[in-house]
């Protein structure tokens, strides 16, 4: 079977990086009902975290923002690849994008059990319809 790899739109908020935070902007997304297709989050220096989300909802995701008080970045995209998880699964894509001259900005991958694996990958907004055409995302 062959990886899907669709473009997606995430945004980002920051908040303090102290214990907690994340759980409970979490919380109040699982409350509201959005379903987060992908979520990373790491620091960002100065006390701060940025927490990234990618969901098809994205204007309830702007609604719970709005209501809890955090400032949502604009609208950006990157690619969501889902597959079967083997050796090279991630190689595949990322050579893609070597062989089509596109820097990748940040990639995060994981196995997702039951031999499937699952990776979020973020270009520069002006390499993201080349990174599309060499991905063949849709």
């Amino acid at each position: 079977m062959a990886d899907s790899i669709q473009k997606v739109n995430y945004c980002y908020a920051m908040v303090p990086a102290r214990p907690g935070q994340g759980a409970r902007v979490l919380a109040a997304m699982a409350k509201a009902g959005v379903n987060l297709d992908a979520f990373s989050g790491f620091p960002r220096g100065k006390g701060r975290a940025q927490l990234d989300f990618v969901t098809s909802r994205m204007p309830v995701l702007r609604r719970v923002a709005a209501k809890n008080g955090w400032k949502l970045s604009p609208v950006k995209k990157a690619f969501l690849i889902t597959g079967v998880n083997q050796a090279g699964a991630v190689h595949r894509h990322v050579q893609k994008l070597a062989d089509a001259g596109v820097s990748i900005i940040a990639a995060d991958a994981v196995c997702a059990g039951m031999g499937r694996y699952g990776m979020i990958l973020w270009v520069k907004p002006r390499d993201y319809a080349r990174a599309s055409r060499a991905l063949k995302a849709r």
